[in-house]
C-alpha cells in the first residue's frame, strides 16, 4: 500500500519548507548582524518577506529559532566538509585540505564566526540543548581520527594526537586571526586582511599543523 502523500499535501509541504528556509536565512543575517540580544522578530519577518505569525507558528520563539539557524549554518559546513572526500585521500593532503578548507570557509562566511560570538556570549545555551548539533559535528571528529591513525599506520604521523584537540588547534588558528583581524591590524600597524598576508597566514597554518602532526 503506497503512503505517498496527495498532490495538494506534497505541495504544502514543499510551501513549509520553503518558508522555513527563507525565515531561518533572513534570521541568519539578523542574528550575525545584531546578535542574539539585539536580534528581533519584525526584522527577521521583514527581511524574510512574511508573516510574523509564521515565524512564531514554525520556531515558536526567538530563543528557538536561533538554535535552529545554528544548526542550520552547523550543518552547512559539515556539508561542505564532507565533499571534500578527506578519507579518500593520503593522509597528509586530506590534513592540508582540511586546514586549507576552513581557512577559507570562515573567509567566505564571516556570519558564521558572528553566529560563534553570539552562541557562545549566551555560553552555548542553544548548543548545549541541540541533539542535532551533537550529531552534525562528532562524524568530523571520527574522520580526522581515521585520517590521523592511516597516518600513523602509514608511519607518517606520529601516535597519541587526540582528532578533538588537533581540529580545535585548526579552527582556532583560523577564528582568532579572522575574528581579532582589526585589534591585530592596529595593535601591530600591518593590515592582516589583504591577498598576501591572507596566502601568508594559510601557509603558516598549513606549516604548524603538518609540522606537529608528521613523523621527523
Amino acid at each position: 500500500m503506497s503512503h505517498t502523500p496527495p498532490p495538494i499535501a506534497e505541495e504544502r509541504l514543499r510551501d513549509a519548507d520553503r518558508s522555513q528556509n527563507t525565515i531561518l536565512n533572513a534570521a541568519r543575517d539578523e542574528f550575525a548582524e545584531h546578535g542574539l540580544g539585539g536580534a528581533r522578530m519584525d526584522r527577521i519577518a521583514t527581511r524574510a518577506g512574511l508573516n510574523k505569525r509564521l515565524i512564531y507558528y514554525y520556531f515558536e520563539d526567538k530563543e528557538k529559532l536561533f538554535q535552529a539557524v545554528l544548526e542550520q549554518v552547523y550543518r552547512h559546513i559539515r556539508e561542505e566538509e564532507h565533499k571534500l572526500n578527506l578519507l579518500h585521500l593520503k593522509p597528509e593532503t586530506a590534513l592540508r585540505r582540511l586546514v586549507e578548507f576552513t581557512w577559507n570557509y570562515y573567509l567566505e562566511h564571516p556570519e558564521f564566526l558572528t553566529l560563534l560570538n553570539s552562541a557562545n556570549l549566551h555560553r552555548a545555551r542553544h548548543l548545549a540543548q541541540s541533539q542535532r548539533a551533537r550529531q552534525l559535528n562528532s562524524p568530523l571528529i571520527a574522520t580526522l581520527g581515521e585520517i590521523l591513525e592511516r597516518g600513523r599506520a602509514e608511519g607518517t604521523f606520529r601516535g597519541g594526537i587526540d582528532p578533538l584537540q588537533l581540529y580545535v588547534s585548526i579552527a582556532g588558528l583560523s577564528y582568532f586571526y579572522l575574528s581579532n583581524n582589526h585589534t591585530l591590524s592596529a595593535i601591530f600597524g600591518r593590515d592582516l586582511m589583504t591577498p598576501k598576508a591572507h596566502s601568508e597566514r594559510l601557509s603558516h597554518m598549513c606549516e604548524v599543523i603538518l609540522g606537529y602532526v608528521l613523523m621527523n
